[in-house]
């Protein structure tokens, strides 16, 4: 993307006028021509990059609407783009947006190894970053304890513990080997050990026969497939989530392991839900979707008209980084303008932050929070593959919706002895 592309500013499209919550008329018309200017720093190529682009679209949806109802406390939204690629880079685009751009705010990053290098950054520079995605157990643990400047996204272990507990909810007797096939490096790791520890927990006698840990971006998983389907498991996990995660299917499918004696928990197949075609994806799978599931019998009018148009306009169906980076963009908008109200002028970034800490809002998945200790609340979605649907691609029904306040540790504590402790209900 080059620099001139790089920097959209966002229009007021004419459904984004009849969509569009009420203007903000309390509101003075202060620095009319100076936009409120928000950094986005999402992939765009890669393995990832399907997924950023989608948070992006979520992006601009939220965007549009903010504008067409006339702005952030009055400013309208200036978007500029940079793209997430490893660490280093990044956090160098990070640091230009807000020394050289002058954002007001940083939203954006999918990748847990971008985000905790990150975190730690924007915290000495002070600078405001709302995360959509990204934040690992152990890795936020060790780089960003107390954040002051960052703001997080549900504990990314949420949609393991939410597959575990369906698994063992639906399936506890019918299994008594597992395999796991997980990407090696802290998310991964992570899921994979909260699915075991939960198995303990509720008393799921059990052994592991396998784990395969490709490096994130392997397309060739012949040899991870073909030790899976020696051991035999009766139950294989796996968190792959990106480009992967299809071809993960199409071998598995095509070695014979998905005859219909093993099952199979996706936590994370949302990310690649259109890729998951019918011809190799059988029926019976638990599938997760996280915080969006674009096909609810029952939508809010929120989520059936974002679906309608990213259907309309991008001839494809949205995943949760659509609903993660709306949520942020949402979150930040009710900050400034909750602490604009108090202040009765323009607030700084320590007033929009003490703002921030405890707001709801309505997200594309569902109502959200974020908490005081900067850690997003939301509802998440899994269910049992289907192909009873007008796709080709399989849909989830029996369709189980949880809040992630009990998927997540509640405040300060340590996630591993709250799995320990925790009253979850199945």
């Amino acid at each position: 993307m080059n620099t001139q592309r790089r920097k959209i500013l966002q229009g007021i499209g004419a459904t984004g006028a009849v969509l569009a919550a009420q203007p903000y008329l309390s509101f003075p018309a202060i620095a009319q021509n100076k936009p409120l200017r928000i950094g986005i720093i999402s992939p765009k190529a890669g393995v990832a990059g399907t997924i950023g682009e989608c948070g992006l679209r979520g992006t601009m949806f939220a965007v549009d609407r903010i504008n067409a109802a006339g702005g952030i406390a009055g400013r309208k939204v200036e978007l500029i783009v940079e793209e997430e690629t490893n660490p280093k880079d990044s956090i160098e685009r990070l640091r230009k947006l807000v020394l050289q751009d002058k954002v007001d705010c940083v939203q954006g990053i999918v990748s847990s190894g971008v985000s905790l290098a990150m975190g730690a950054v924007a915290e000495e520079m002070k600078a405001l970053l709302i995360f959509w995605d990204g934040t690992t157990q152990d890795g936020v643990k060790e780089t960003m304890p107390n954040p002051r400047y960052v703001f997080r996204s549900t504990d990314n272990e949420c949609e393991a513990v939410m597959g575990s507990l369906l698994a063992i909810k639906h399936w506890k007797g019918q299994f008594a080997t597992i395999a796991g096939i997980n990407p090696d490096y802290s998310y991964g790791r992570n899921n994979f050990a909260a699915f075991q520890a939960l198995l303990k927990k509720f008393g799921v006698e059990h052994k592991v026969v396998a784990d395969q840990w490709p490096k994130v971006g392997t397309l060739d998983l012949t040899s991870h497939v073909a030790a899976l389907k020696a051991a035999k498991p009766d139950l294989v996990f796996s968190s792959l989530l990106f480009a992967d995660l299809p071809v993960f299917m199409k071998t598995a499918h095509g070695a014979g392991l998905m005859d219909g004696k093993t099952k199979f928990v996706f936590p994370a197949a949302g990310f690649q839900h259109t890729l998951l075609k019918k011809e190799f994806t059988p029926e019976g799978m638990l599938f997760g979707h996280n915080t969006l599931y674009f096909n609810l019998d029952n939508p809010t009018p929120l989520q059936k008209a974002f679906v309608q148009e990213y259907e309309s306009k991008y001839k494809d169906y949205p995943h949760w980084e659509a609903d993660r980076a709306y949520f942020a963009m949402q979150v930040y908008k009710a900050g400034v303008e909750t602490a604009y109200k108090a202040k009765n002028a323009w607030p700084g970034t320590e007033d929009v932050i003490n703002a921030m800490e405890g707001l709801k809002v309505d997200s594309l998945g569902g109502p959200g929070q974020m908490r005081k200790d900067h850690i997003a609340e939301q509802t998440f979605y899994q269910g049992m593959t289907t192909h009873k649907n007008r796709y080709d691609f399989a849909t989830i029904s029996d369709v189980t919706k949880m809040y992630s306040d009990q998927l997540q540790k509640p405040a300060g504590a340590d996630f591993w002895k709250w799995i320990e402790t925790a009253q979850i209900k199945l």
